[in-house]
């Protein structure tokens, strides 16, 4: 059988996670080759001290910061078919034999995917799968004066030591609404900053005016795909949205680029990364087998402008709240391969619970998974 040759962007857990998938249908494809800018696997999870850019010039991607605790537990974001432990990304690179099929310290400046996967060079991948979700270009708000006061955005937070004892205002932490929880000594919610004024002062929605050492900028991620050509595919790349893309995975006109996990938003308020991830690439790869019968051009183009008209704001078109679920069981049902364990969305609900009951210390319950449907909680630190 003619084996199909599928280029991955990425060694973050999406690129991992289809390197894996393409390695265990040997019968289907060639050993995946694998693009990494880093010298290390683990894209946004890897941390490291260093901010901006590497020794290279090349920027630096990942997010993380020292004392990062995740929304959700291990026993939610770890795969479905790979239990968790320590060091979780190596571990699993190792031991489904990822590694000899990565080319670290690579700059993958150029993806130009066939579209019919028929008479291609010998040579050149018949496909292509962005494991790259969220390129790190960093959204800055539009606010007056702003130039003013040369703010940090989070992307360069690694630890709070070198602002510690100074005057720190964070924009952008998210929910807007009053917080239902008492806040630690020192801290105060308040309400949005309109402009900075002249010599840096800060003034607030309600008139307020603040003197302030640190703007902390915790505002976001627009989408940047500097390796592909958006119009040659058909494509059109916003701050936050890539259109069209046939369930918000590939685009119409060419059937053989992937775009992994553009659909999921970060935690908290959506599906863990690493779970649906699976059931995506899972799916491109039926697609590029042929055992997934797909619709039309015009038909695909047609279900995914239906999707940019439900009447919901450009920067939250991704966002799947409830219909995340629906969502990622329709690529196993369309791929015919297994769907998630009930556990997984059963816990994850829960988690979402105790995170509006106990908002605080949330992050502090343990649970455990002994099958596909039922889990339990082992223990409630003290101070709920």
């Amino acid at each position: 059988m003619h084996q199909l040759r599928v280029a991955v962007v990425g060694e973050g857990d999406a690129g991992l996670c289809a390197a894996h998938h393409i390695l265990s249908r040997p019968d289907a494809f060639a050993p995946p080759v694998t693009y990494e800018l880093t010298e290390h696997v683990g894209g946004t999870w890897f941390y490291k001290e260093r901010t901006s850019s590497y020794e290279n010039g090349l920027p630096i991607h990942s997010s993380m910061y020292r004392d990062l605790k995740t929304n959700l537990p291990k026993e939610v974001m770890m795969f479905p078919d790979f239990p968790f432990d320590p060091q979780y990304l190596e571990r699993y690179c190792q031991s489904h034999r990822i590694t000899p099929n990565i080319r670290v310290g690579t700059v993958h400046s150029h993806t130009m995917p066939h579209g019919p996967l028929s008479g291609v060079e010998k040579e050149r991948p018949h496909s292509s799968i962005s494991g790259e979700k969220r390129k790190k270009c960093t959204t800055l708000p539009s606010i007056p004066g702003l130039e003013r006061f040369k703010g940090a955005h989070h992307h360069s937070y690694r630890h709070p030591e070198p602002i510690s004892g100074q005057s720190v205002v964070v924009l952008g932490a998210g929910d807007s609404e009053p917080l239902s929880f008492p806040l630690p000594y020192g801290v105060c919610q308040a309400t949005p900053v309109v402009e900075v004024q002249e010599g840096g002062s800060l003034q607030f929605q309600d008139g307020s005016i603040t003197q302030a050492q640190v703007l902390l900028l915790c505002t976001g991620y627009n989408f940047s795909y500097p390796f592909l050509e958006p119009a040659h595919l058909g494509l059109e790349v916003q701050e936050h949205l890539v259109t069209p893309l046939y369930r918000f995975l590939m685009p119409p006109a060419f059937l053989s680029l992937f775009i992994i996990g553009i659909s999921i938003p970060p935690l908290p308020h959506h599906l863990s990364f690493t779970t649906p991830l699976s059931l995506q690439i899972q799916f491109a790869l039926a697609v590029l087998e042929g055992s997934v019968a797909l619709r039309s051009r015009v038909e695909m183009e047609e279900e995914a402008q239906r999707e940019m008209e439900r009447g919901v704001q450009l920067k939250h078109m991704l966002k799947k709240d409830r219909d995340q679920w629906g969502y990622a069981q329709t690529f196993a049902q369309t791929g015919m391969f297994s769907p998630l364990p009930p556990v997984t969305q059963s816990l994850y609900e829960e988690v979402w619970r105790q995170r509006h009951v106990h908002s605080q210390n949330y992050r502090q319950l343990n649970y455990r998974l002994f099958s596909d449907t039922q889990w339990e909680q082992q223990n409630l630190q003290a101070g709920e």
